[in-house]
């Protein structure tokens, strides 16, 4: 798209004049994405100190441009239309691209700085956000960290529109636009209501189905997982009830309404990790397999680089306590 001033050019774009295309200025983009993030143009304009008509003008000359209307206007304030959904994940990715390519330009070229948005799965984040925090802000003072929670499929997804620049993910799908790096490999295990007598300490993948399941909707990597494994020996899952929150999953199965498909260190350290019994799923084993992912398509910073470095280093002693 055609950029006016403050904007970064195409590369290849025709001369001012020249193009008929529409034209979107980035400040229509930083208020667009402020106005849904904040829930209306009020709370907009004082966050940004911009008077409330400045900002509407801006939202209505990017409406025209692109002739979709993004925001549904209403008396509590003003939510994106199906197609501001869609604009909003591209607009984040640009406005970070091009915070990203000033600090970059502004700072020297092999020094530590900037900023670096880490994506990670709540499962993962839980344990592995503090540690890496900590020793992000001791050895890197001069850098930004923002980390961010999604599903893998989420994350898969900001990292292609440049919301992300590192993700760690469960089973990652080869991708032309994806680098990916393994990390870890957790053993999965069918976790159920510790029995009164001798229970086995393993299950075979084909007697699966014969478990009612409490697992988490699709696209969830475990889900997934566990349908295509399944599918590879023509069977389906026994699911009797969706639920995407692991707390959640585990008080039912302790309550005696299903079995759940997770690590053995979901069992650590909760309430209810006493009355429950993990059997090891095998023949085939079913693993989860955690990896790093960074774009193929834009050059790691080294701030992004340093980044990587210590989440492979943390990540281990992080999963083992999840």
């Amino acid at each position: 798209m055609p950029v006016r001033h403050g904007q970064l050019p195409e590369a290849g774009g025709q001369g001012i004049g020249e193009s008929t295309k529409p034209s979107v200025d980035l400040k229509q983009l930083e208020y667009f994405v402020n106005v849904v993030d904040l829930g209306g143009f009020s709370r907009a304009g004082r966050v940004l100190g911009i008077a409330q008509p400045a900002i509407s003008r801006q939202i209505r000359r990017l409406e025209v441009e692109l002739r979709q209307s993004l925001l549904q206007r209403n008396g509590r304030g003003a939510v994106p239309t199906e197609a501001g959904k869609r604009l909003l994940d591209h607009a984040r990715g640009i406005l970070q691209q091009v915070d990203r390519a000033r600090r970059e330009v502004d700072e020297a070229k092999d020094a530590p700085v900037g900023n670096v948005v880490v994506g990670l799965p709540p499962t993962v984040a839980r344990h592995l956000t503090l540690p890496v925090v900590r020793e992000f802000r001791q050895r890197y003072p001069g850098g930004s960290l923002a980390i961010v929670e999604g599903l893998s499929t989420t994350i898969h997804e900001w990292l292609l529109v440049g919301r992300v620049d590192v993700g760690i993910v469960y089973n990652a799908v080869p991708s032309p636009g994806i680098d990916v790096r393994p990390l870890v490999e957790e053993q999965l295990c069918l976790i159920s209501r510790r029995p009164k007598s001798r229970a086995a300490r393993t299950l075979k993948l084909s007697k699966l189905p014969h478990h009612p399941l409490i697992i988490p909707s699709r696209p969830h990597a475990i889900r997934m997982l566990v349908e295509t494994q399944l599918a590879v020996l023509g069977l389906r899952p026994n699911v009797v009830m969706e639920i995407d929150a692991v707390p959640a999953i585990l008080e039912l199965v302790a309550e005696g309404h299903g079995n759940a498909v997770l690590s053995p260190q979901a069992l650590v350290n909760v309430d209810v990790g006493r009355v429950l019994h993990a059997r090891a799923i095998v023949q085939p084993r079913l693993v989860s397999k955690l990896a790093l992912v960074t774009s193929a398509q834009r050059p790691s910073t080294p701030l992004q680089q340093r980044t990587i470095e210590l989440i492979e280093r943390l990540i281990g002693p992080a999963v083992a306590a999840s």
